[in-house]
């Protein structure tokens, strides 16, 4: 038998969401049936994906911010091609890899303070290896995270998942303790128990697009060096550029982690790949001596396919200037979506940097549209903003999605190519749908109460 790739995809076009629903996980269908984005996806470029109807769609999620460089950058394509007819010998273990040489080296060098990478497959492992480094390093066990953060899936980072819906029925975790956002009384007392190894935290909160109070960042850092603790920047989905730096805890003058975990747009949207970068004396402590040379390892981690994505990735992310295209374009959403909050009672901020960008809705002042939010809070804290993404996707083919579940936030996250003219369809989008919201009646509502009914049966 010869096997056909091409054939094989077109012969399972069709049956993706029923054999989803029989083989996989059969919440994904049933999700994206009852919001209405069971879409037949086709085809994607840059910032844009195709269905088989021939519609094009603002993708403003990226994969959770994995199309840092668009679908299918020719640069990145190029290289998979590249290293693939190379023939290398790869994941041989008792080997010194280049690429991975390589690929360590540049992704260093954008990475001030930082000595040695470990590579691995993905956000949540990076994290993993991050908590055992702390632990190591400093001879202690407990990790401090921030409410409402996300740090992956997996044991270890469930354990510094601030967000209940994902911890739920997977106790015992270990034993860390999460503080507010921005509460250093909170993190004083914790670090003067004596046994704390390190505060980890995203720049920026995924969940809600929330950031610290401005030179909160810092002084925590001072607090944690005063007690032997380290700071670990969790940069998965705020890293490589996608704020308008490099790293967002950039934006903060004087913050200078110990560990630092990248992943997601690293990858050019090709190949898995996490990395944790640590400062010398952390991964000399892991790694101190011959017997101790796989403590920590990964079957894929370094591998050449991996490393060349990574690798054309950061040469794109310098020579079209994507990230400086990442501050230039958040800016403008900024500057299209911030008056607007004068003139909708139902929209409070817009919050964010670069291409992390949350909306926030907030309860309205007129009777008449107070009496529609009421009913969906009741039934769902979160309601509206879904109400939102909805008529975004279905009426201008905008791809969102809440910023978190209960909350009124949607979260933008484009790939850093988007123009001027994407971010122009987008505010005209969102007028359209905020106008029909704040008429009180009309199709958004109408799925509100669907939504509702949807809510109650949940339950």
């Amino acid at each position: 038998m010869t096997f056909d790739l091409g054939e094989t995809y077109e012969a399972y076009a069709d049956r993706g969401f029923e054999l989803h629903a029989k083989h996989l996980n059969p919440q994904l269908p049933r999700v994206l049936r009852t919001i209405g984005m069971d879409r037949n996806y086709v085809r994607a470029e840059g910032p844009y994906l195709y269905d088989d109807k021939g519609d094009r769609y603002l993708d403003f999620l990226s994969g959770f911010g994995t199309y840092g460089v668009g679908r299918h950058h020719p640069v990145v394509r190029k290289a998979m091609q590249d290293v693939i007819a190379l023939d290398l010998p790869d994941i041989v273990h008792f080997h010194t890899p280049p690429l991975a040489a390589a690929l360590a080296d540049r992704l260093l060098a954008r990475a001030p303070g930082m000595d040695r990478v470990y590579f691995c497959n993905s956000g949540t492992e990076a994290v993993e290896a991050a908590l055992k480094f702390a632990r190591f390093a400093t001879g202690r066990r407990r990790i401090v995270y921030i409410d409402h953060a996300f740090h992956g899936l997996t044991t270890g980072a469930l354990s510094v998942n601030g967000a209940a819906e994902f911890r739920k029925g997977f106790d015992p975790l270990l034993p860390d303790v999460g503080i507010a956002l921005g509460d250093l009384d909170a993190l004083a007392r914790e670090l003067k128990r004596g046994d704390v190894a390190a505060l980890i935290i995203e720049p920026i909160l995924g969940k809600g697009v929330l950031a610290p109070p401005p030179g909160w960042l810092a002084a925590a850092q001072r607090l944690l060096r005063e007690h032997g603790a380290l700071l670990i920047a969790d940069e998965v989905q705020t890293g490589m550029g996608r704020t308008g730096k490099f790293f967002a805890y950039q934006w903060e003058d004087g913050v200078e982690p110990d560990i630092v975990t990248v992943a997601k747009a690293l990858s050019g949207g090709y190949v898995p790949i996490g990395a944790t970068l640590t400062r010398d004396w952390v991964f000399k402590k892991v790694y101190s001596t011959m017997d101790r040379v796989l403590v920590h390892d990964c079957t894929f981690g370094g591998n050449n396919q991996a490393m060349a994505a990574g690798l054309a990735t950061l040469a794109v992310l310098d020579d079209e200037d994507l990230i400086g295209n990442s501050a230039r374009m958040g800016d403008a959403f900024v500057a299209g979506l911030a008056p607007l909050i004068d003139k909708y009672e139902l929209f409070a901020e817009v919050r964010g940097r670069g291409l992390m960008i949350g909306l926030e809705f907030g309860k309205p002042r007129s009777l008449k549209l107070r009496a529609g939010w009421t009913a969906l809070q009741a039934a769902r804290h979160g309601l509206f903003a879904q109400m939102v993404v909805v008529p975004l996707f279905q009426r201008h083919r905008v791809l969102t999605q809440v910023a978190g579940d209960h909350m009124d936030v949607i979260k933008l996250l484009p790939p850093y190519v988007v123009g001027p003219e994407d971010v122009q369809h987008f505010v005209a989008g969102f007028v359209d749908v905020m106008d029909d919201a704040h008429k009180g009646t009309g199709l958004m509502w109408d799925f509100g109460r669907t939504l509702i009914k949807q809510a109650m049966t949940n339950r």
